[in-house]
């Protein structure tokens, strides 16, 4: 089996059908779905019961409600190749599998291969992202990751622990962890690459009333990224420097709502680099399979 596509879920329905449709439009036979399920209720049965036939697909139950928990459990029990961990709320274009079978195929030494995230408007997501493809270092994995477009050789995943689970939704630092990730394989020596052109669709939610409500928390992961692999100070100025701008300028025009978004964007990076944890390098043991 080539691929093993891990979807953490919570609270969506609707979502995860159309996410299988276009895993379904992929035309490829070589992936299953393993769906780690962390919803209190069966939501997702008729949608289970309307795919099996057509998607090689595994449902796990989780009462843990943390993402990156419901990760590594469905990467513990994957058996593909290349091991990817789409949200519930994403859409593949058609071809993505395709490329990043194509990519790995051609260079052996590659582990890590990510992408930036596509708006369902066109053009580039939420976040800051590179334009150019190429090899991931420490001065621009911030731009080149998002867990959704995260794409590893299964044993390196297993080897570097899976997900940090003091990391992302459900946790104090609640995001960044595919950043963390990457710097942990890159710290052992592996080759990562961003490929600008390998796009998967997710919703905008940059300056949203979700955006705003979860700026602290999802800032406060970035800043203990930073500080616990040690990012170069071209990084520090980036991630803590320009939201004081965004501030600046959006008080200028009278956009409180921007205001806040960049102001609690600085607070959250300010105290995650500033947590205790951040200060200790990473040790996340290795995940077993099971069997």
């Amino acid at each position: 089996m080539r691929f093993s596509l891990v979807v953490a879920t919570l609270g969506r329905d609707a979502d995860v059908a159309a996410l299988f449709d276009s895993l379904l439009a992929q035309g490829r036979a070589d992936f299953e779905v393993i769906v780690v399920d962390q919803n209190d209720d069966d939501r997702l049965g008729p949608i289970e019961a309307a795919y099996a036939a057509r998607l090689p697909l595994r449902r796990l139950r989780s009462s843990v409600r943390n993402a990156n928990h419901a990760r590594n459990l469905g990467l513990r029990h994957a058996r593909g190749e290349i091991v990817t961990f789409p949200d519930d709320d994403c859409l593949y274009p058609a071809g993505v599998l395709d490329r990043v079978d194509a990519t790995f195929a051609g260079d052996a030494s590659l582990a890590v291969l990510t992408g930036p995230a596509a708006s369902p408007e066109g053009g580039l997501g939420s976040g800051r992202w590179r334009t150019e493809s190429g090899a991931i270092d420490l001065r621009n994995v911030w731009t080149s990751v998002i867990e959704f477009n995260l794409f590893l050789r299964r044993p390196t995943a297993l080897a570097l622990g899976g997900f940090d689970e003091g990391m992302g939704p459900g946790s104090a630092f609640g995001s960044a962890e595919g950043n963390d990730l990457v710097c942990r394989a890159m710290a052992r020596g592996l080759r990562a690459r961003y490929d600008a052109a390998l796009r998967i669709i997710h919703p905008d939610k940059r300056l949203s009333d979700v955006a705003v409500e979860r700026a602290e928390r999802y800032g406060r992961g970035l800043g203990f990224a930073l500080r616990r692999n040690r990012a170069p100070a071209s990084a520090w100025f980036a991630f803590l420097v320009r939201p004081l701008g965004g501030v600046a300028v959006s008080l200028l025009r009278g956009r409180m709502h921007e205001a806040a978004y960049y102001f609690m964007t600085w607070r959250g990076r300010v105290a995650g680099a500033m947590a205790a944890e951040a200060r200790k390098p990473a040790v996340v043991a290795p995940l077993a399979e099971t069997r």
